[in-house]
């Protein structure tokens, strides 16, 4: 069964219901003396968010079509923890690219995204996961923008609905809808 894009209007922006994109900063990791930045595992905390992250984009019902996923170990961990929680298994890639990246290489990596994908969901870090963010909302749902603006801690997902095509993602391209920072239970 094919289902038809839905159009909808956010303020002065008609979209195609089509591309969505979601955020999401690798969940809290530690620090360990002598261990590479890249090689840094989840903390105790970061272990009991991702599947909060999960449930949270489960219970929305924003399940991705494909993941793209920094290569370094605590974002690996974190999309493993949220991806349990799923109940899919979305096309998963490791790009080097989203490592250390900016917003603009973030950008350039989301601009060669296949059209088929509908839902992409991208973990990475600061500054990059925010940049992008702020970048691509041209338009915001109550004060998402300025929260995720403020602050993008680690577990903030940003969801943003795109009026364009992946490969013309630019400055301003989409709505964002949702920014929230999901919180596994404390122990």
């Amino acid at each position: 069964m094919t289902v038809a894009p839905r159009t909808v209007t956010l303020g002065s922006v008609t979209m195609d219901e089509s591309r969505r994109l979601i955020v999401l900063r690798h969940a809290k990791s530690t620090w360990p003396d002598g261990v590479p930045d890249r090689d840094r595992p989840l903390a105790a905390r970061g272990l009991r968010d991702a599947p909060a992250a999960g449930r949270r984009l489960r219970e929305a019902g924003l399940l991705p079509d494909a993941v793209l996923c920094s290569p370094a170990r605590r974002t690996r961990q974190t999309w493993e923890l949220v991806a349990q929680e799923l109940g899919a298994a979305p096309e998963t890639g490791y790009d080097e690219q989203l490592y250390d990246a900016s917003g603009a290489d973030l950008l350039r990596v989301l601009r060669e995204v296949p059209e088929r994908v509908r839902t992409l969901l991208m973990v990475g870090h600061l500054p990059g996961v925010q940049e992008l963010t702020l970048v691509l909302a041209g338009e915001t749902v109550g004060d998402a923008r300025e929260r995720a603006a403020a602050k993008f801690p680690t577990s903030a997902m940003a969801v943003l609905t795109l009026g364009v095509p992946w490969a013309r993602a630019s400055e301003g391209a989409g709505v964002l809808t949702e920014f929230t920072v999901p919180r596994g239970p404390k122990t």
